[in-house]
């Protein structure tokens, strides 16, 4: 055993490192990647990234359609697209599968401490989660209240139900806590969204076997 000139061993200086390490991994997984620059978007990209690297799912961000009309060459290698536009109206943000299940999800956040903005949602993607809700799929929206560094996994039949309900502008912060599973920000995932998830499959497995 070696003796250090602080009077301590070699034996506690190894304990010393092994309890440091500790607290080092344990300030990792309590890192909040909102504080890092991190839009939702960016942080569901690197959770799906994860998932697809450890083979837990396989979740992509839809492509928006666009058609492109008119385009500059100021270099040979580099190209800069002056008019384009949407072939299509966009359905959701993401889908994928899980576990065997379809995922279809939507993205959005707010500022607004109080209340989620039901605007942000367009009639044509309140459709394709009630026709992908028809066959089976798994469905939801994860909110971001980015003010509040919060974040929640919503199903879909809520936010249908409140955008179809007449003179509704808005879910209040209650109203989505009360419908929704609240995830917090991580070291990997990102989002640990799944976690939400798991819930919703173990809720409709339990409604099938009644």
């Amino acid at each position: 055993m070696v003796k250090y000139p602080t009077g301590s061993s070699a034996a506690f200086r190894k304990t010393d490192y092994k309890s440091q390490s500790k607290r080092q991994k344990r300030k990792h997984k309590n890192i909040n990647f909102s504080d890092r620059g991190m839009n939702l978007e960016q942080m569901i990209n690197e959770s799906n990234k994860y998932y697809r690297v450890k083979e837990i799912a396989v979740v992509h961000k839809k492509p928006t359609p666009v058609q492109i009309v008119k385009v500059d060459y100021p270099k040979r290698s580099r190209a800069v697209i002056k008019e384009a536009y949407f072939r299509q109206e966009s359905t959701t943000d993401y889908n994928g599968v899980y576990n065997g299940y379809y995922l279809d999800f939507e993205a959005k956040e707010t500022k607004n401490k109080t209340n989620f903005p039901l605007k942000n949602f367009h009639e044509h993607q309140i459709v394709h989660l009630a026709e992908c809700l028809k066959q089976k799929g798994i469905c939801f929206t994860i909110i971001g209240f980015t003010s509040l560094n919060r974040y929640f996994v919503t199903p879909a039949s809520a936010i249908i139900k409140a955008w179809w309900t007449k003179d509704k502008s808005s879910l209040t912060l209650k109203e989505v806590e009360e419908w929704s599973i609240e995830i917090k920000s991580g070291f990997q995932p990102t989002l640990p969204y799944l976690q939400a998830v798991d819930h919703f499959i173990s809720d409709r497995k339990m409604k099938d076997d009644e």
